[in-house]
């Protein structure tokens, strides 16, 4: 069984999780149980659904988690541009975290391409 700690996608994403939880420590407390708790949902959904998805030790159940983790990670992708044109977030935070999520998804998408061709 593979360690879902070795894979790249995860290790970027787990990477993102720990920025974005510093990112949003002074977002405006109106907002913790709003924009604030949804970033780090559904930021902390990415890693999360990666490792899920090497647990269940199938490549179906894999491909099927790591669709989700990418639902995910589209939801943070737009929750971040709307607390950048909220200006909660800093535009060169936004750019730098904008960047990391696109990467991610990119590593999504053609992880699971190689596991469509695997089958």
């Amino acid at each position: 069984m593979q360690d879902f700690r070795n894979l790249k996608v995860w290790e970027k994403a787990h990477e993102l999780v720990l920025a974005l939880y510093v990112a949003t420590k002074d977002f405006p407390k109106s907002e913790l149980y709003g924009l604030t708790s949804q970033i780090r949902r559904s930021a902390a959904s990415v890693p999360s659904n990666i490792a899920e998805g090497v647990g269940r030790g199938s490549d179906a159940d894999l491909a099927r988690f790591l669709q989700i983790a990418f639902g995910s990670a589209s939801e943070l992708e737009y929750q971040l541009l709307l607390a950048s044109e909220l200006n909660f977030l800093e535009k060169g935070d936004y750019s730098n975290l904008s960047d990391q999520i696109t990467q991610i998804i990119r590593m999504l998408s053609a992880f699971m391409q190689t596991l469509r061709a695997d089958r």
